[in-house]
């Protein structure tokens, strides 16, 4: 093999990888829709079978903006959930926040706004 061959090898090698990634996404994607209907959600599937650069070229172009969207939502939840889980194990609850905030009020560290703030978080 000639360096060039080797070159070549790569940038083949790094285009599929990109194609696969691209496809993963779309897939994604298209399971994470609940917007969709699962008759156009397979059709989808089969024309990105049958016509996959093509179809991929259109699904990114007639649904991109709304794949970023889907997937920030999908991070919010993973994100909320994983915040509800660190409170559960942490076991503050809002009541023994309240309680923890209500102590440093009367004890002069926190004023009445500081501990309404306090308050309205727990209570979030």
């Amino acid at each position: 093999m000639s360096f060039w061959d080797v070159i070549w090898f790569i940038i083949v090698s790094f285009a599929f990888i990109a194609y696969l990634m691209v496809m993963f996404n779309i897939i994604t994607d298209l399971f994470r829709d609940r917007g969709t209907s699962g008759v156009i959600k397979a059709l989808w599937f089969i024309c990105l079978i049958f016509l996959p650069f093509l179809t991929a070229i259109v699904y990114l172009i007639t649904r991109g903006h709304g794949m970023a969207e889907r997937q920030a939502e999908a991070v919010a939840r993973v994100r909320e959930a994983q915040d509800d889980y660190v409170r559960s194990v942490a076991g503050a609850s809002p009541a023994d926040q309240i309680a923890q905030a209500k102590s440093l009020l009367d004890a002069g560290t926190i004023s009445q706004s500081e501990f309404d703030q306090l308050k309205a978080k727990a209570l979030a």
